[in-house]
């Protein structure tokens, strides 16, 4: 069941306040907050393929899927159901919870549903969680994932409202509000975050935090992503982010969002061991592992788990969710309840 709003709304000088913490009391308050929530020394692990790669038509300054952009990406088209269900079960057995697919689209195509919805069924048969990140979602659409039993849509908002036209011109802000909010209404759990490192202020950082918080009923899952800069995109020259201000990120969005699970996403293949550590003790309770994120390196399973090893971390058990709506009357008294 989707999670309550958390009663209070956030304002910028509220999130300015905690950024301005010192960092010992930032991480302090944060581990605090995560301990009345979570098993401080449970992380939840997602396993994420790309299952329709390149050749996407936005402009997203930071994606090296952009069709815009040379970066020597393969286009590839959406694979066979049978070899993403044999990915997932490879997933299933490094310990993977939860099976996230991604497709470089701007909007999937009602030709490609059967497949997608074969996809979410194999994968939840496997017993593992289902996420996907189709790019935009028509209400149609989300109830159709719904009801194939998609646990979360992922759909990030990559930044803050002001900051956004220096990123993307191809969809606007509101079109990914319109989205989550679709994807919220079919009764699926919402799984957005952002990016930070793309050149932005510590106020973007702020904003993007203040929108995610302040939604009616917060993501379940935040990704806190670090740029990753890819060759040939038009953010590759950027100077990287001081990794405490990474840290305080990931602490502010815990306190922001208490019951949410924080996610460590992508950047994760540049980050020193202590690094890593310092936002888990900032409330950092899910990553993603594998050798890839969508296009991106990210650190091998293996690694992963001696890194748990050395820090007493445990891998979290979950189940997979049952659909939350089997008839319209149902999802009609949950979107009343949740705009």
């Amino acid at each position: 069941m989707a999670q309550q709003h958390l009663c209070e709304t956030w304002s910028r000088a509220d999130i300015q306040a905690l950024f301005d913490m010192p960092f010992n009391d930032l991480l302090f308050k944060a581990q605090s907050i995560h301990r009345s929530h979570f098993n401080p020394n449970e992380v939840q692990v997602s396993t994420l393929l790309s299952i329709k790669t390149g050749a996407c038509p936005e402009d997203c300054k930071y994606c090296p899927q952009s069709a815009r952009y040379d970066t020597g990406l393969e286009k590839e088209q959406l694979m066979e159901v049978q070899k993403v269900l044999e990915q997932a079960e490879r997933a299933k057995h490094t310990g993977a919870s939860r099976f996230c697919m991604g497709a470089a689209w701007r909007n999937p195509k009602e030709r490609d549903m059967p497949k997608i919805v074969a996809m979410i069924q194999g994968v939840r048969e496997l017993g593992l969680e289902t996420c996907m990140t189709l790019g935009m979602l028509s209400e149609t659409q989300a109830a159709a994932l719904a009801e194939a039993g998609l646990d979360y849509y992922n759909h990030n908002l990559d930044t803050s409202p002001e900051y956004y036209g220096d990123i993307i011109t191809t969809r606007t802000y509101k079109d990914r509000l319109d989205t989550l909010q679709n994807v919220r209404s079919a009764g699926m759990k919402v799984c957005s975050g952002g990016i930070v490192g793309m050149g932005e202020e510590q106020s973007d950082r702020i904003g993007l935090l203040q929108q995610l918080a302040n939604m009616p009923v917060p993501p379940e899952s935040v990704p806190i992503n670090q740029l990753v800069k890819v060759e040939g995109t038009p953010l590759d020259h950027l100077d990287d982010l001081d990794p405490f201000e990474f840290v305080r990120c990931i602490a502010v969005a815990r306190i922001l969002m208490p019951k949410s699970h924080v996610r460590l996403s992508a950047g994760r293949e540049t980050m020193s061991d202590e690094l890593q550590a310092l936002c888990f003790f900032a409330g950092a309770n899910s990553i993603f592992y594998g050798e890839k994120l969508l296009t991106t390196a990210n650190p091998v399973a293996e690694a992963d788990l001696k890194l748990f090893a050395r820090l007493g971390l445990t891998p979290e058990q979950r189940k997979p969710a049952k659909p939350l709506f089997y008839d319209a009357t149902a999802r009609e008294s949950q979107s009343s309840a949740t705009v």
